[in-house]
């Protein structure tokens, strides 16, 4: 084995020739990247898998069914060896030694001009790893940088100049594992993060010493209506070139005035990115181990804000074609209204025995669950002293989980 360390370089394969040999198992695991390269791909090889076949019949690879001659490297930049015939692997590897073209073997890294690292992506940066004839480890060190990289364990902020961005970033419920992985990479990369008093807090206390953090219930509002004072927090901290984000819980656009500050935004001329969210109305039922759908009981679910009571001028639900449904019902921001809305409920048709479940501060160490009626639920909340957030579950699947389920 050499003494030498490998020299490593990135390869701009885009329209230039690369010659494949074999189309096993080898070949399907390196054909993509050669694809997403943009690279002119020549496979010679008799049979294929399934896989390689497929990219060779939508075009992304020609293919010729037959065996390595001498001479194909003709015009080659790039060649892969993956076939089970050591004869003809030395042979082409002889054939591209002579041409000065770098050759990968699959079957003998030592005797090839070239190694494949251990590749992975995230966000523009390409990671390759080499540790020689180890390439377990060299898997395993590139899925931990990239993990590092898309999780925000790993912090590396870009120092490039960039114009103004803010990115609105659900959070998930509450539990801090349960935001996305883009989410949290975002918070990684951010100089200023705008946070709602529902959002994943933990991960605040993450945030490196220079980020600032800006509670959103408390941003001064003057004159101001407190969500257009958040609003122009948001593009004055962008157009001063800081990276921002604007950290809300559960899904931006479920409930969240996401698309508010997103216009808002536009008008200002600031590019935003919205990054989804696990919203409260699935995930916080799935927590107390109630599924807002299961086979032969509910094949609909339906998602309401329960902040304006049934009676008030200004709602905008059909509380009387809501209650002739025969699917799960989930109430977000109902709590205060819960005894107003289950008597609507029943009034218009909704059986009084339903099984209702409240789970107040879901997927967080604080999670309860209590459970009623239509009947009773009103009296139940009260009794119990439940307080926001919770997601009220209304529906037969309610009846499907215990309290003792975690």
């Amino acid at each position: 084995m050499s003494e030498h360390f490998a020299y490593p370089v990135g390869l701009r394969l885009s329209g230039r020739r690369v010659v494949v040999l074999g189309a096993g198992q080898v070949a399907q695991r390196r054909l993509p990247a050669l694809i997403a390269a943009g690279a002119d791909i020549l496979l010679i090889s008799p049979s294929a898998t399934a896989s390689v076949e497929a990219m060779a019949e939508a075009g992304e690879v020609r293919w010729e069914r037959r065996r390595y001659q001498e001479g194909d490297f003709e015009g080659a930049w790039y060649v892969l060896i993956t076939t089970d015939d050591p004869e003809a692997n030395a042979t082409a590897s002889a054939e591209a030694e002579a041409r000065r073209i770098w050759c990968v073997r699959s079957d003998d890294a030592e005797a090839a001009s070239a190694w494949t690292p251990a590749t992975g992506r995230s966000e523009g940066v390409t990671v390759a790893v080499l540790t020689g004839q180890d390439p377990r480890r060299s898997a395993a060190v590139r899925d931990a940088v990239v993990e590092g990289l898309r999780d925000g364990t790993l912090a590396a902020p870009r120092h490039r100049t960039r114009g103004p961005r803010v990115a609105l970033v659900g959070g998930g419920p509450g539990d801090p594992d349960l935001i996305t992985v883009r989410g949290r990479r975002l918070l990684a990369e951010a100089d200023v993060v705008v946070a709602d008093r529902l959002g994943p807090r933990d991960l605040l206390d993450e945030l490196p010493p220079h980020v600032e953090v800006i509670d959103a219930a408390k941003i001064p509002y003057g004159r101001f209506m407190a969500q257009e004072a958040i609003n122009n927090a948001l593009i004055e901290h962008a157009r001063a070139g800081k990276s921002v984000v604007r950290l809300k819980g559960g899904d931006p656009f479920v409930f969240g005035r996401g698309m508010e500050e997103a216009e808002a935004l536009a008008e200002a001329g600031i590019p935003c990115t919205v990054v989804p969210g696990i919203s409260s109305s699935i995930s916080v039922p799935g927590a107390a181990g109630i599924p807002v759908t299961h086979r032969g009981v509910a094949h609909e679910f339906t998602v309401v804000s329960g902040h304006v009571a049934p009676d008030d001028p200004s709602s905008l639900v059909d509380w009387a074609a809501l209650a002739r449904l025969r699917g799960t019902l989930v109430l977000l921001m109902a709590v205060e209204k819960i005894g107003a809305i289950a008597a609507t409920l029943v009034a218009h048709g909704r059986a009084a025995d339903t099984p209702v479940a409240v789970v107040q501060e879901g997927t967080t160490p604080a999670q309860r669950r209590v459970d009623a009626t239509l009947a009773t639920v009103g009296e139940k909340v009260a009794a119990e002293g439940v307080r926001p957030p919770a997601v009220v579950v209304i529906g037969d699947v309610v009846a499907l989980s215990t309290r003792d389920h975690r």
